[in-house]
């Protein structure tokens, strides 16, 4: 048994181009599917958050219509429900990557607002890169890689091959518009060698430690990865 470490947004919401607030928090399935399937493998998950605030699902993840149909919707839902470690996380700030075996950072458009922006978080994916332990990061999840910064201001991220959200599935998504900017953007400037899989199709790219995963439906086969690496 291992102990895995998702860290999550703690935003409540993304601010458009416009400085509208879009209510926003994470991808239900996107900590609900990986988080099953560490459990199920025998494994203690933690969560951790800014500042350690309550995080926010973004409720349109629990529409039947991005969940297959309604009873998908409500078994994610009840998912969300069981996870007592969304209801206590821990201090991003007060954590120690040496308790944990694996990291991994589900999305939705929360991290654009915080994670993308938040030291404590580009440190803590940094050493967990540096350390070789799996780090797993799926669909906006990488915009917190954008945080993350070596002493000369390069990114850890630089060079390695990668995916997230593409601007195909921004677009589809019907927020392209209206974004400050676009996730695959800004990896692709930070020197990340970006991939990108048919829109909302799964698509997990491995490099050496780090696993990431383009959208919702790459967040179990991400998942099934990091098991695959913790033996």
């Amino acid at each position: 048994m291992a102990k895995i470490l998702m860290v999550m947004t703690g935003a409540n919401h993304w601010t458009l181009a416009d400085g509208t607030p879009h209510p926003t928090g994470f991808w239900a399935e996107e900590a609900v599917a990986p988080y099953r399937a560490f459990a199920e493998a025998g494994h203690e998950i933690a969560v951790a958050t800014p500042g350690g605030v309550v995080p926010t699902v973004d409720r349109a993840s629990l529409a039947p219509e991005v969940n297959g149909g309604q009873e998908n919707a409500d078994a994610i839902a009840a998912g969300l429900e069981s996870i007592t470690a969304l209801k206590e996380p821990l201090k991003l700030e007060e954590v120690d990557l040496a308790d944990y075996a694996a990291v991994f950072c589900p999305g939705g458009h929360g991290p654009m607002e915080d994670l993308a922006v938040n030291a404590e978080s580009g440190r803590l994916l940094t050493a967990a890169l540096d350390s070789g332990k799996p780090l797993g990061v799926v669909c906006h999840g990488p915009a917190a890689l954008l945080a993350a910064k070596r002493e000369d201001g390069t990114s850890p991220f630089a060079g390695y091959r990668l995916t997230g959200f593409t601007n195909a599935e921004e677009t589809q998504a019907g927020l392209a518009d209206k974004a400050k900017w676009l996730l695959q953007d800004r990896l692709v400037e930070i020197g990340a060698d970006f991939q990108e899989g048919e829109p909302w199709a799964p698509y997990v790219v491995v490099d050496r430690n780090l696993v990431t995963g383009q959208n919702p439906a790459s967040s179990a086969p991400l998942a099934a990865e990091i098991l695959k690496a913790l033996g």
